[in-house]
């Protein structure tokens, strides 16, 4: 019953006008009444909320669907335009997902986060990040969320067919590191592109040479190292 309505809400988001639905409406559709919907979701604003996770859970297995190659910056660019090609098939949705909405507890955000982490490890790993992990997911998600959202509510001012490339391309080159560039010196202190390449590295990999207790203290070690000015 928990699936219906959400499905049928989710069908009620992608035909209403200005992605509002009406709870009734959606219990009509799912053959229940009101007084169930509320019993699942407390309110509409839970009833959106698991749209919303619902559909993270399909953009995740549309992730997991992806092939993993041994370049993970090729990873990511494919990333990106996954990600610009799930908002342009899925608008009214990925609208619930990423537009703010008050007292929403929808966890969707935090989780695709995560999963952009996961790649940028990976580059970290490979010494081609020329920051952290966490900072580069927080330049790079709003960044494509942003394109995504503005394609969709205002695509005659937004009608540029490479400013999704574009923006890409300027959000990479400031948290890669190019082999065209010089080197990691000229990007940050290369004591700290150490730091972070090797915490990611025993992150994905860790290591039987070291205790736990002597692995915890490497960490430590590290961390100070990329909090050096």
């Amino acid at each position: 019953m928990r699936a219906a309505l959400v499905e049928a809400a989710r069908r009620q988001i992608a035909s209403a006008r200005g992605g509002d639905i009406s709870t009734r409406a959606v219990c009509d559709e799912a053959g229940v009444t009101q007084p169930v919907l509320y019993r699942l979701f407390g309110d509409k604003n839970g009833l959106l909320d698991a749209v919303a996770d619902d559909a993270f859970e399909r953009y995740a297995r549309r992730k997991q669907a992806l092939e993993i190659s041994d370049d993970p910056v090729k990873d990511l660019h494919t990333g990106w335009r996954d990600h610009m090609s799930f908002a342009a098939e899925n608008p009214a949705v990925y609208q619930l997902m990423f537009v703010p909405r008050p007292h929403s507890a929808s966890n969707a955000y935090r989780r695709i986060l995560e999963l952009l982490e996961a790649t940028l490890l990976r580059c970290a790993a490979a010494g081609a990040l020329a920051t952290t992990p966490r900072l580069a997911a927080q330049l790079i998600l709003p960044a494509n969320i942003g394109v995504a959202l503005s394609h969709i509510a205002q695509p005659h001012l937004f009608d540029d067919p490479a400013l999704s490339d574009r923006t890409r391309e300027a959000i990479f080159a400031a948290v890669l590191n190019r082999p065209a560039d010089p080197g990691p010196s000229s990007r940050t202190e290369p004591t700290r592109t150490a730091a972070w390449q090797l915490r990611a590295q025993l992150t994905l990999t860790g290591t039987e040479k070291l205790a736990p207790v002597e692995a915890a203290l490497l960490d430590h070690w590290l961390e100070r190292l990329d909090e050096t000015p």
